[in-house]
Formats: C-alpha cells, sequence, structure tokens
C-alpha cells in the first residue's frame, strides 16, 4: 500500500509540473507572437506609407485585405467581424482616424488606421 501512494504522489507531481511548463509554454509563445507582429507594424509605421503602399507592400509578402469600411455601417461590420476580442479599443482609434484598412497575415488580423491623407497613423493586432 505504501508503494502506491509513493507512485500516486509521483504522478501528481510529474503531471502538475508538465502542466506548469505546458501553461508557460503557450503563454510564451502567444506573448512572441504578438510582438513579433506589433513590433513588425511599429518600423512600418515609422515610414508613413499610404494604404496604397502598405497594401502592395503587405500583398507581396502574402497578407491580404479583409475589409475597407467606407462607411460606420462597414466599420462595425469589420470591427465585430474580426476584431470582437478587442471592440472597444478599436472603436476608440476609428473614431480618431477616418480611414482604417483589415489585413490578414498568418495568424493575426491587422487593424490599420489611417489619416485624412491616407497616411497610416495607428494600428492594432487582433489574434486570428
Amino acid at each position: 500500500m505504501k508503494r502506491f501512494w509513493i507512485l500516486f504522489g509521483a504522478f501528481v507531481v510529474t503531471a502538475a509540473t508538465l502542466g506548469v511548463a505546458l501553461m508557460l509554454g503557450t503563454w510564451a509563445f502567444e506573448y512572441r507572437r504578438y510582438s513579433l507582429h506589433e513590433t513588425r507594424l511599429e518600423r512600418v509605421m515609422e515610414q508613413e506609407p499610404t494604404i496604397a503602399r502598405l497594401t502592395e507592400g503587405l500583398a507581396n509578402e502574402g497578407t491580404t485585405v479583409l475589409a475597407a469600411p467606407e462607411t460606420a455601417e462597414d466599420l462595425q461590420v469589420a470591427i465585430d467581424t474580426h476584431g470582437e476580442a478587442a471592440a472597444d479599443v478599436l472603436r476608440q482609434k476609428a473614431r480618431r482616424w477616418p480611414s482604417l484598412r483589415v489585413y490578414r497575415s498568418a495568424d493575426m488580423i491587422y487593424f490599420i488606421f489611417f489619416d485624412d491623407d491616407d497616411i497610416m497613423r495607428d494600428f492594432a493586432c487582433v489574434g486570428a
């Protein structure tokens, strides 16, 4: 009976350690994924690209345009469809900037905001 409790205790400790390792790995992967995309977009924003230039550059890398809302209703649909997880932040940024384009880049959705001159001014990333 003593051997059973020792084996059971070893199993519990091993399973708990594995669970912690998997949770930390998942967290680290998500953090790294978001930081890579955000760093990429920050560097692009420093160049102040226009909508056309950014769309062409992203298309060359395989990124597709998901939405280019023209009206307030279209904007709400784009946010609700592609960015529900960050809807409040996206709506706040949309109030500040007049144009929005939504792109899909591999495992991430980019919400990129432009000013009246079609220059990139802000962005947000949402996991796909």
